[in-house]
């Protein structure tokens, strides 16, 4: 470009203006106040707006030659990106829309020329953020047409420039390798935006793909943070989990522990314990220990799919009609478009993660000594996150990690038909949650509280059905002690289920988030008067009919909430039932009673 005086310092005038508004984007914005989230950005629109005056003012010189319009345009169409991108994120996608458009309208004779591609993908890639959530499919075409782009372009000699180039002397631009990992970080941005597209799209599972792919990306050109990185691919852990893909979502979990054991040796090598590297220490206690639970509900999913495929056999006539494969790439997936080969190549090559992978199985579970292992290898985790997560400190996600402890116990207990021992791991999921709900005031965690005790009074029936079923298959006529301790069993099943309930009676505009819960505590409490056992008529009328009013009550609350009633079929169907069975017996007890008077 022939440069005048006055060309060159409007030149270094618009370097300077492009640095700033990149420090106020990428750096300031930071640290903006809650109260003004986009300060900076705001900041950075008006430089952005007196460069785009700048530039156009340029251009109306008609002694520009090709190469120095082209220069300038391209300053014009990543002025425009920039401006794009702050209006999509403070919501104002009309004008968003409009600068966009601006970019490869101005840029539209050169806009699929090598040196000039990053400005059209960075536009497209834009377009994607800027219709995902309303138009995806519209956002689609943007982000296919940026990944052809890419293909066209990733084999050439030299590398395309970047934004920042075309604010530079050309003395000043990156060298070729660093060039070529700019442009390879855009087409990672259209991978992430990608999977953005299909979550709206609805399809989770090709979604999921790019998000590994995005993973993978970040790995091989080093463009991530340790915590963020190790948190994504945990969290795409428990997906793949729930596709039942245990060998891709072991990988991963192993993946995110590898990382974050890196950034552990990164943090060791701090000399300086100053405020900074405590931040980070607590940083990465906070997500080591969020990564355990993911470690823990690995297990405890693995532990569910494998009682559900038990199950399943059991009703099919074929042994083994269910797929046994835990990988992805073996089980089919009607409701996504991804491809088979897509599902064979979520792993990340260049990381050693064998002794990660080895400490628990990614197969299906089938027998007791292999659930066993599972669960101590999640319970351990759940040990290792309450290290971090305290009653004391951050009493919620302690609760919730009792609870999940409770829930390892009930995974476990299928696997195992011993009943002294399904006895004894529902009373550890009772001790683990009433140790809890002693040290928790419910006018703070109400909603933790009436999942416990729900789940209590549950365990309190199931450790019933145990003991009963105990005694049928027993010869020996039952102790007053047994009997004592059955009885014990009930009344706290009753107790609990009775808090429950309680605790909508100063709010019941709540019971329609607990339709279900609310209905089956109800038919619970009737199920437990019934199962007294006691040779006082007196006290079996009192029982008979303390059953009968639940049952009656569950009724009338599903006539109220007809949702409820779709829920509960099933017990429903039992309290009608019984309404119309027990009366007959309190009859019969009344007269006995009456006769025994007499």
């Amino acid at each position: 470009m022939t440069i005048t005086s006055d060309t060159k310092e409007s030149l270094n005038d618009l370097k300077e203006k492009y640095h700033k508004v990149v420090k106020l984007i990428k750096d300031e914005s930071k640290n903006d106040p809650p109260n003004e989230p986009f300060l900076s950005k705001y900041a950075a629109k008006e430089i952005l707006l007196s460069m785009k005056a700048s530039i156009e003012s340029l251009l109306k010189n008609q002694e520009l030659d090709n190469s120095e319009r082209k220069k300038l345009l391209a300053m014009l169409g990543t002025v425009h990106i920039f401006l794009g991108t702050i209006y999509i994120e403070i919501e104002d996608s009309l004008t968003a829309e409009k600068h966009l458009s601006k970019c490869l309208e101005v840029i539209n004779d050169f806009k699929e020329e090598h040196e000039y591609i990053s400005i059209t993908l960075n536009a497209y890639n834009q377009f994607g953020i800027l219709w995902f959530k309303n138009e995806p499919e519209k956002g689609k075409v943007y982000l296919s047409k940026s990944m052809e782009l890419y293909e066209k372009n990733k084999n050439e000699l030299e590398p395309p420039k970047c934004l920042d180039d075309f604010f530079e002397l050309e003395s000043e631009c990156v060298e070729s390798e660093e060039s070529w990992k700019r442009f390879e970080k855009i087409c990672t941005a259209t991978y992430y935006y990608l999977a953005q597209i299909y979550g709206s799209l609805r399809d989770a599972l090709k979604s999921a793909v790019y998000c590994h792919i995005t993973l993978k990306r970040q790995l091989v050109y080093n463009e991530f943070e340790f915590i963020d990185w190790s948190l994504n691919a945990a969290t795409l852990s428990q997906f793949f989990a729930e596709q039942k893909g245990f060998k891709q979502a072991r990988h991963h979990l192993s993946a995110a522990s590898y990382i974050l054991d890196m950034y552990k040796k990164e943090l060791d090598k701090i000399e300086v314990h100053d405020e900074m590297y405590e931040y980070k220490m607590e940083e990465f206690q906070h997500r080591s220990a969020d990564v355990a639970r993911c470690w823990a509900q690995y297990g405890s999913i693995l532990l569910s799919k494998s009682k559900e495929r038990l199950l399943a056999e059991t009703e099919k006539d074929e042994p083994n009609y269910l797929p046994s494969s835990t990988d992805l790439a073996d089980i089919e997936n009607s409701d996504s478009t991804v491809s088979k080969d897509d599902l064979s190549n979520l792993y990340f090559q260049t990381l050693n993660l064998q002794d990660y992978e080895k400490q628990v199985t990614d197969g299906y579970v089938l027998t007791l000594s292999e659930a066993k292992a599972v669960f101590l290898n999640a319970q351990n985790w759940l040990i290792k996150s309450q290290e971090y997560y305290t009653l004391e400190n951050l009493a919620s996600d302690f609760i919730d990690i009792n609870l999940s402890h409770s829930q390892l116990y009930l995974d476990l207990l299928f696997f195992d038909d011993n009943a002294d021992n399904q006895a004894k791991y529902q009373k550890r999921r009772i001790d683990l949650m009433e140790t809890v709900l002693a040290k928790i005031n419910p006018l703070f965690y109400l909603s933790h509280c009436r999942k416990i005790w729900y789940e209590v009074g549950n365990a309190y029936i199931n450790l019933l059905d145990i003991k009963l079923d105990k005694q049928r298959e027993s010869n020996a006529r039952p102790t007053a002690n047994s009997l004592l301790k059955i009885n014990n069993i009930i009344t706290k099943g009753i107790r609990y289920f009775t808090v429950f309930l309680e605790s909508f009676e100063s709010k019941p505009n709540q019971i329609k988030d607990y339709l279900m819960v609310y209905a089956r505590s109800q038919f619970y409490i009737g199920v437990l008067f019934g199962k007294f056992i006691t040779l006082d008529k007196n006290k079996k009328l009192e029982n008979t009919e303390s059953s009968l009013s639940a049952y009656r009550q569950v009724i009338e609350f599903c006539e109220k909430y007809p949702d409820a009633k779709e829920q509960i079929m099933v017990e429903f169907g039992v309290c009608k039932e019984m309404v119309e069975l027990l009366p007959a017996k309190i009859c019969i007890l009344k007269s006995e009673i009456a006769n025994k008077k007499n």
